[in-house]
């Protein structure tokens, strides 16, 4: 197992999806993680991650320096570097010149970090400080034009420094680099696999909940069905699902899911039909913020009321991934910048007297699949697509009424059959539609028709925390587009979402 301590990069993400990639296991803690605490995790190393802060700031995030006396090899990767450069005696000041983007990086030592690389690589930069002088023991192992300590080394200590970021695509050797830290440095074994971390979590959990009662909110996406079935197997009868119905599900999918979920996970599930409570609710609201705020209250309180009904419950599951971690600051503890709250991070209601389980919250969404198919999950939940928590009410733009909700039903429905026939379902991370609050005139059938419109979103991501409009063929779109015209009433024109993440975000509200 690899420790990364978490300064507030971007990029934490992708240096435990490298770590993972080569079949080692990591965790992500905050600087607040104490010495014992390291020594009980017992990693093999440890990554000290960039982050935008600049070390001689006062509120600039710190880890406890002993770190660097316990024996393990630990790699600084720039604001990492920096704090281990400060920590131990060395000067870290504002660069002359600032650095950022590629650079060509000169490597003077192939032992170690740099063994089996070429003389001269390209490396991603990012950074407004430098090292102005290294601490005792310390040597340079690469430089660049603009950044004399690219790279640096204290052999006996095993302790280890980049200035660049060796996680990014845009670092061709970043990854050699990388499975040097963790093979050749820290002498890690290939043995982490998702059936390992199957046996693990079912073991934590048995621990942790013994023969106490679990709840989870069941909504049929892979993020939950791989948790209830997780913790299935870990202590069977104990568990109990609630699915609630709130009336803003795709077509038919209410009856889909009951069949599947029943036939496939043999849980034990309380379906409740709150349609009529939800829609009621809805009526005339138009701002998307009350919306949620809406629905996240009714859902709160008829999920409560079900949960009471069960007896000596102690424990409430989430199926919470890393991102949704990364993106609540407020549940993850962490200095990385705030981006937006999640529905199922930190939303546990304190009167609920509930202790929060949630297995999944250091895997990506990627790796929630592969754990689910290493469970026996069947394919058609392992790759249904995500859908958000308030449904069909944030895909219609504007007031949501019993007949904009079929109009987008039919819309949606007929969008997602050409989706799975034309092979792409399981190529795109999400494909949907959104019913506009505008009308346009149009022509059918040689009258004059004034109706509504609706737009295409399609997106090619690997975890959400960026996405790309995904490039259909015209051709496909067009068919689409004929389609929902000629076949959904009150509809006249279609448009196609070119925006990606960020800028935009995936949903529209």
């Amino acid at each position: 197992m690899i420790l990364i301590i978490d300064f507030g990069s971007q990029y934490n993400q992708l240096i435990a999806r490298r770590v993972r990639e080569n079949h080692v296991y990591c965790r992500i803690e905050t600087p607040g993680i104490t010495i014992d605490d390291i020594r009980s995790l017992a990693p093999e190393g440890i990554i000290l991650s960039g982050g935008p802060a600049s070390i001689y700031e006062k509120q600039s995030p710190r880890i406890d320096p002993e770190i660097f006396d316990i024996g393990l090899p630990v790699l600084g990767i720039c604001y990492g570097m920096q704090f281990m450069v400060a920590a131990l005696g060395g000067t870290v000041k504002r660069a002359g010149k600032r650095e950022y983007g590629f650079a060509h990086l000169e490597v003077k030592d192939f032992r170690g970090l740099f063994q089996g690389l070429p003389q001269t690589t390209t490396c991603w930069m990012s950074h407004g400080d430098s090292i102005a002088k290294l601490p005792r023991g310390f040597k340079i192992t690469a430089s660049t034009e603009n950044t004399n300590v690219a790279a640096m080394v204290h052999p006996q200590k095993k302790l280890f420094g980049l200035q660049f970021h060796p996680e990014v695509a845009h670092t061709p050797q970043g990854k050699k680099i990388l499975r040097n830290f963790l093979f050749v440095l820290c002498g890690c074994k290939r043995s982490w696999s998702m059936k390992s971390f199957a046996k693990n979590a079912i073991e934590d959990i048995r621990s942790a909940i013994g023969n106490k009662k679990v709840i989870l909110g069941l909504s049929g996406g892979v993020d939950s069905s791989v948790t209830a079935l997780l913790i299935h197997q870990s202590v069977h009868h104990q568990l109990t699902c609630i699915f609630i119905d709130n009336g803003l599900l795709r077509k038919n999918e209410g009856q889909k899911l009951k069949k599947v979920l029943r036939q496939h996970l043999r849980i034990n599930i309380r379906f409740v039909n709150a349609q009529g409570k939800f829609l009621q609710a809805l009526a005339g609201v138009t701002d998307p913020e009350t919306k949620r705020k809406i629905i996240g209250r009714i859902f709160m309180e008829i999920f409560e009321a079900e949960a009471q009904k069960i007896k000596d419950a102690e424990f409430l599951a989430q199926g919470t991934l890393y991102p949704d971690v990364i993106e609540s600051v407020s549940a993850f503890g962490g200095p990385t910048s705030v981006i937006k709250s999640h529905h199922n991070v930190g939303g546990l209601p304190r009167k609920m007297k509930l202790k929060l389980v949630e297995p999944l919250k250091y895997l990506f969404k990627d790796e929630v699949r592969l754990l689910g198919r290493e469970l026996g999950l069947p394919e058609e939940l392992i790759w249904r697509q995500p859908f958000p928590g308030p449904g069909l009410a944030i895909r219609i733009i504007g007031e949501i009424t019993p007949k904009r909700l079929t109009i987008l039903r039919n819309v949606d429905d007929l969008l997602l059959e050409e989706i799975k026939s034309g092979g792409y379902y399981q190529k795109l991370w999400q494909s949907f539609a959104v019913l506009l609050p505008v009308k346009s005139v149009g022509v059918m059938g040689d009258k004059r028709t004034y109706e509504n419109i609706v737009a295409i979103r399609a997106v090619t991501s690997k975890d959400a925390m960026t996405a790309d409009w995904a490039k259909l063929p015209h051709k496909f779109l067009g068919k689409i587009s004929n389609r929902i015209i000629n076949e959904v009433n009150g509809v006249n024109r279609v448009v196609y979402d070119i925006s990606s993440k960020p800028p935009s975000t995936i949903e529209w509200e």
